[in-house]
């Protein structure tokens, strides 16, 4: 089994939602701007050695919807080259990317792959824009519920 080496890691700042410093930055741009600051501290570095770009995201709707791992590959990197996929595991979306990215790593499926999470509860409701639960399981008085 290979090993795999966290090489860079970086954290942005936190902000209070909805009222926050970020509160009109989104998440995909911010992410974005992560990896770029990234990329410029390792000059020489070439992208396209980059086989993913993996994003947790606990709600992916609105501005950090649709393929956000993609679309921040794509901001980031600027190569259209290299993958990018969101993985919801809703609070542990970030850290299971980082799992995921070693876990390919050491079974030899890639050699680099940036992984993290990208949010902002500023752009998004607790719950979701229109969370339908199971109203049969919830009157049950199941534990989820």
């Amino acid at each position: 089994m290979k090993t795999a080496y966290i090489v860079k890691a970086y954290r942005t700042a936190v902000g209070k939602a909805p009222k926050g410093v970020f509160r009109f930055k989104r998440p995909d741009e911010l992410a974005a701007e992560t990896i770029e600051h990234m990329m410029k501290e390792l000059p020489n570095f070439d992208k396209t050695r980059i086989d993913d770009v993996m994003v947790g995201n606990a709600m992916p709707e609105a501005e950090q919807g649709l393929n956000v791992g993609r679309l921040i590959s794509l901001m980031g990197l600027k190569v259209e080259d290299v993958p990018g996929v969101t993985v919801n595991r809703y609070c542990a979306s970030g850290i299971e990317t980082i799992g995921m990215a070693t876990a390919k790593i050491q079974a030899g499926m890639a050699d680099c792959i940036i992984a993290g999470g990208a949010e902002s509860m500023s752009y998004i409701p607790m719950g979701g824009y229109k969370p339908v639960p199971d109203y049969k399981l919830a009157h049950k008085g199941h534990e989820d519920y």
